[in-house]
């Protein structure tokens, strides 16, 4: 049997584990190494769309995202202070139809651990902060606080916007400020009855907008207040945020906005920062991917689903060089040119969803930048994402290159 490749996967947050999951498909040898002792994912809903559901219903996972996400019914943009219904989207099996997958929206925690489980016994290595790595041409070695080491054939770089892996690659660079910042959190519904279970609300206002849809069956709600935010803050997306700054700041909105911010007992602050886009994921063995390639703005709602498409694209472009046996020049060229085949895919497709997002079509919500027309603002939000939703990462890859013959 040709032996596949060694790959270590730095970060074990979602980026990091659907690489894992898409790569032992594919027979590799996977370790991902994450810096925290007890890995967990926190924080609250995500959004999972078509384009990044499609993959993991293929990989496997389509009963597990059945159970514990939620497929809305539908998108409500709301009046900000009656709070009357403005126009309805539908969503649910219409979106099936037309993207091919469901949508989801569903608890980080809960997508963390079903990607968790879905890997081999022993690939997630806890406790393991990595300090510095070297490519020494023929393969990757990683040194970690702890003082041990790993060594392995290629090394991606999963390990969030702070990524340490893309600063050794392409050097410091400066966090883009949106001037924006996201108060989130989660409520039980229960608290809440006059707030539906099956639905993604949408009330934006003259300087602020609330977001909030279902997870975990509907019994809980995450909310997503985004407000405008003029000091730069921690580039944090989990810092504490204050209940009375929230209520503060929709004082004055519809009563469900209110009983809603008044059910609230915590949330977090995400001050909104992105990048510039990399001219170049790739150096010889070492990529990138996820966050760590393309740290976007959330209004596209496509952190996650992006990730996923970048573990698939490079599990694919990866196979040329698993079919050579090891140790070779052959093999490790091939890995390079694996790399900047990956690179070549998927970068402009990031780039454009990464700089798409920083506008994002939110703010046309508001009715009266549509000449109080609220149909065409939905319409042209929907728009907006369409050609994201229906993309399909799998589909018209680059055919692999055959293996050199053995000498």
């Amino acid at each position: 049997m040709v032996p596949k490749l060694r790959i270590a996967v730095v970060g074990g947050g979602i980026g990091g584990l659907v690489a894992a999951l898409a790569l032992t498909r594919k027979g590799h040898e996977v370790r991902v190494f994450e810096q925290a002792p007890h890995p967990r994912e926190t924080g609250v809903g995500m959004h999972l769309g078509p384009n990044g559901s499609r993959l993991l219903e293929r990989w496997g996972l389509g009963e597990r995202l059945r159970a514990l996400g939620v497929r809305p019914t539908g998108m409500e943009v709301r009046d900000w202070s009656h709070g009357g219904t403005l126009v309805r989207q539908p969503m649910g099996e219409e979106w099936l139809a037309e993207f091919g997958a469901p949508y989801y929206t569903i608890h980080r925690a809960d997508l963390h651990t079903v990607l968790g489980e879905s890997l081999p016994s022993g690939v997630v290595r806890p406790g393991h902060r990595l300090e510095r790595f070297t490519d020494t041409g023929r393969e990757v070695r990683l040194e970690f606080a702890d003082g041990s080491t790993a060594e392995a054939d290629v090394l991606i770089g999963a390990d969030g916007a702070h990524s340490l892996v893309r600063r050794t690659l392409a050097g410091p660079d400066t966090a883009v400020f949106s001037g924006q910042s996201a108060l989130r959190g989660v409520v039980a519904r229960d608290q809440v009855p006059a707030l539906p279970g099956d639905t993604l609300l949408v009330w934006a206002g003259p300087d602020a907008r609330m977001l909030v849809y279902p997870v975990r069956g509907g019994e809980f709600l995450t909310f997503v207040a985004v407000v405008p935010d003029p000091r730069r803050r921690l580039e944090s997306w989990s810092a504490r945020g204050e209940p009375d700054e929230l209520a503060a700041r929709f004082d004055g909105w519809n009563p469900d906005v209110k009983s809603l911010v008044a059910a609230v007992r915590e949330t977090r602050r995400w001050a909104l920062y992105d990048r510039e886009p990399l001219a170049r994921w790739s150096s010889g063995a070492v990529t990138l991917l996820g966050d760590a390639a393309h740290p976007m703005l959330p209004h596209h709602g496509q952190g996650v689903s992006q990730a996923v498409e970048d573990a698939a694209v490079l599990a694919h472009c990866l196979d040329a060089p698993a079919r050579v046996a090891s140790p070779s020049a052959a093999r490790r060229g091939l890995i390079a040119d694996a790399l900047d085949a990956y690179d070549g895919v998927r970068r402009p497709h990031t780039t454009r969803v990464q700089l798409g997002s920083r506008g994002g079509g939110s703010q046309r919500l508001r009715p009266e930048e549509d000449g109080g027309e609220s149909t065409g603002t939905m319409s042209s939000l929907v728009r907006d994402v369409s050609w994201i939703q229906r993309h399909d990462a799998e589909a018209g890859l680059p055919p692999l290159p055959p293996a050199p013959a053995p000498h």
